[in-house]
């Protein structure tokens, strides 16, 4: 067993941060349990140390080949100047070199180059991030699948992400407050007033209807089958929490989260890591019924009056084979006015609904929609600014 030291420390918390700008879902989670692995294996042997680092920060198959490049570029020297010689040994390896590098490989690169590469910066000096593009470079991007992006190009989408606004669909709810203009009579109000000047009527007191936006409620899937587009989505979710009031954001895998209070930190960062803390189920399994029946029984009746929008964020993989799943749907259904279901899998032109989890859920929404790119997102926008249509409308598309 080896101690754990300062060192290890450091280096294992710098290797978390360029596999996060890589763009695997590593958090502090992660990270400790890395630090612990390593005193456990001899890390004179490369492969003992590479085992145990991917047993704990590795969770799905396609980000294995992000570890292993990033694994070999850090752990064979730290410093900048070895790792851009591996970089370019790396490349140079390659039986073939396409114009464009696979994902994996541009995000690892990158990762390291933002770190290496960057030129030092006077302390005094405010960062900059030159987010110019080209009309051509733009629609690129908006059509780009979050899962093939560089990242480079993840960086460029999250400020893209934070520009977007929802729009705000004022509705009149029970509420009343002062309004001489207001069509509302106020009869206790006017008969106070008037008693106060010897019981005569002088003015009339009105009122006029409080218009709120509707409460949006928000079940996002962090499973392993949506980490990747889920990690982009929490920055859209954070800044919805801080665009308006009445958010909430609960996180699910095989368990219910309620995060609302931790992505009201201003500072996303901040808010990424309080998250990151309450949430212990990060790229696990998947039990959406379960965790909708969660939500039905202890947040429903809180969370989803006045015309409640609700935003189910999820690919419908279910691993208990949709177990319980038609009757939470159902019922969470009929507790909201509207429930837009988001799916990146719509992503793909031939998708059909096969799986028993997504057969389930199709009867119960309103709406059915892509979520795998900034233009998906514009269009969910979109979507919110238009009146809901009727449910039976809505509800046929799915039938047969």
């Amino acid at each position: 067993m080896q101690p754990e030291t300062p060192r290890l420390a450091a280096n294992v918390m710098h290797f978390a941060r360029l596999l996060r700008r890589a763009g695997l879902p590593v958090g502090p989670a992660e990270t400790i349990a890395a630090q612990q692995a390593l005193t456990q294996v001899d890390l004179a042997s490369r492969t003992q140390a590479r085992t145990a680092l991917r047993a704990v920060m590795v969770h799905r198959h396609e980000h294995q080949e992000v570890f292993d490049q990033a694994f070999a570029l850090f752990w064979r020297d730290p410093s900048a100047a070895e790792q851009a010689a591996a970089m370019a040994l790396l490349n140079a390896q390659k039986e073939k070199k396409p114009d464009r590098p696979p994902p994996a490989a541009r995000r690892v690169a990158e990762a390291f180059a933002s770190k290496s590469n960057a030129p030092p910066k006077p302390k005094d000096e405010p960062p900059h991030v030159d987010m110019a593009m080209t009309m051509s470079e733009q629609e690129r991007l908006q059509q780009m699948d979050f899962e093939a992006m560089s990242a480079e190009e993840i960086a460029r989408a999250k400020q893209e992400i934070r520009r977007l606004v929802l729009p705000l669909d004022l509705r009149r709810t029970r509420r009343l407050r002062a309004d001489p203009n207001g069509p509302v009579t106020d009869l206790r109000r006017t008969i106070r007033t008037s008693l106060r000047q010897g019981g005569e009527i002088v003015t009339i007191a009105r009122n006029r209807r409080v218009r709120r936006p509707p409460p949006l409620v928000v079940l996002c899937d962090i499973s392993g089958s949506m980490a990747r587009y889920a990690q982009i989505l929490m920055h859209f979710l954070h800044a919805v929490t801080n665009d308006r009031d009445r958010v909430h954001v609960f996180l699910f895998g095989t368990r219910l989260s309620n995060v609302t209070r931790q992505l009201r930190a201003r500072d996303p960062e901040v808010a990424f890591q309080m998250v990151a803390h309450a949430v212990p189920d990060w790229s696990g399994g998947t039990r959406i019924g379960e965790s909708l029946a969660a939500f039905n029984r202890k947040w429903a009746k809180r969370v989803l009056g006045q015309g409640a929008i609700v935003l189910l964020i999820t690919d419908g993989l279910d691993r208990d084979g949709a177990h319980g799943l038609a009757e939470a749907m159902d019922r969470l259904h009929r507790s909201c006015t509207r429930l837009i279901w988001l799916n990146p899998l719509l992503r793909w032109s031939g998708f059909e609904p096969k799986s028993q989890g997504i057969r389930a859920m199709l009867p119960h929404v309103d709406e059915f929609r892509p979520v795998h790119n900034l233009a998906s997102l514009r269009s969910l926008i979109d979507l919110l600014s238009r009146p809901a249509l009727t449910r039976p409308a809505l509800a046929g598309r799915f039938e047969g």
